[in-house]
């Protein structure tokens, strides 16, 4: 699996279509660009996994330990809503509208914005995705918490 790149303003129809950036789908192997799995991302957005990607996901899910109480709640939120799609002959997915509603997508004009995030897509209603890239972020400090995690001395 190849990392994903780039962010791409799209519009979802009023089926529920979205069309794949041609950007996008030629960053992913051909065996990868038909089939995908789509469920509710950690905040309001959804996140679009290649099949094999979210096998690969939901096989590390799978080994959360059942008897523990925020392990089932967490393996139920992840696979909450989690559907199957497969590409159309246009390039388009059709998504469920109950996923579309919770991401807050159809309540605009259906414009949305791809950020492909190393091996997954995450897609955000236009307004979501402004609200949360003009929060105030401080990077650095951002950085030194995240990489102090991984061992890492200095931040990037």
């Amino acid at each position: 699996m190849n990392q994903l790149l780039g962010e791409y303003a799209c519009k979802i129809d009023p089926k529920g279509r979205l069309r794949l950036p041609s950007g996008l789908l030629e960053q992913l192997a051909s065996d990868e660009r038909d089939n995908f799995v789509v469920n509710r991302g950690m905040e309001k957005c959804l996140v679009l996994y290649p099949k094999k990607v979210w096998d690969e996901k939901s096989a590390q899910v799978n080994q959360i330990n059942e008897f523990d109480t925020n392990a089932r709640l967490f393996k139920r939120a992840f696979y909450r809503g989690a559907t199957p799609l497969k590409r159309d002959s246009a390039d388009r997915l059709n998504f469920p509208n109950q996923l579309l509603e919770w991401a807050g997508i159809m309540e605009g004009d259906g414009e949305v914005m791809l950020a492909a995030v190393n091996d997954k897509v995450e897609i955000w209603s236009t307004a979501e995705y402004e609200k949360q890239l003009n929060e105030e972020l401080d990077m650095a400090q951002l950085a030194q918490i995240v990489m102090a995690d991984k061992g890492v001395a200095k931040p990037l």
